[in-house]
């Protein structure tokens, strides 16, 4: 036998032997008693995660980000989701972004709408202004919508009510749609 292959053989019998020990020693040490912290995590109620740009052939640099979460205590009212989102519209140096704070998240399958209040942001007259987005979590080709597409600014938006905003019709840019959607599942 060639010296490389001894080395190989001789590495792959000490793997083994450590293995068949290690394994001896978990099964041979006594039992703990689980604790509330080694219980499995509860499934939180909804949620919607992701960063994406939309496609503009025009080349606006659109981006929305999503961190909002609905816990499986507040299952029966979507309007103590926590969490926030982002959004920007860059186009030839120009544009504004705006940070939202989550106030509403409603799930169904692969789509999530969420609304929130602008808590800051660069674009005249939006903070304190509600805004809502859809998203359709479709994998790589993820879909977008948002509240103001008929009013053309969030600024233009009069009293949204919470968890509304528009069909998903945006498309995201290729390579960048990685919306996860976790759908709700209320009890009715």
């Amino acid at each position: 036998m060639k010296r490389r292959t001894k080395i190989v053989v001789l590495g792959s019998a000490l793997l083994l032997t450590a293995g068949a020990a290690s394994a001896a020693t978990a099964s041979d040490a006594p039992r703990e008693r689980a604790t509330a912290s080694d219980a499995p995590r509860q499934r939180e109620a909804a949620a919607l995660t992701g960063t994406a740009k939309l496609y503009r052939s025009a080349g606006d640099d659109i981006t929305f980000s999503f961190d909002a979460h609905l816990a499986a205590k507040d299952k029966a009212d979507p309007s103590k989701a926590t969490g926030t989102f982002a959004f920007s519209h860059y186009l030839n140096g120009e544009g504004a972004r705006a940070e939202v704070k989550v106030d509403c998240l409603l799930t169904g399958g692969k789509v999530a709408v969420v609304s929130g209040v602008v808590t800051e942001s660069d674009l005249p007259g939006a903070e304190g202004k509600r805004v809502g987005v859809t998203v359709h979590d479709l994998g790589r080709h993820d879909r977008l919508g948002y509240s103001w597409a008929s009013t053309g600014s969030p600024v233009d938006t009069k009293e949204l009510p919470k968890c509304v905003s528009s069909a998903p019709f945006e498309k995201v840019a290729k390579g960048t749609g990685d919306f996860t959607v976790v759908p709700w599942q209320p009890e009715f």
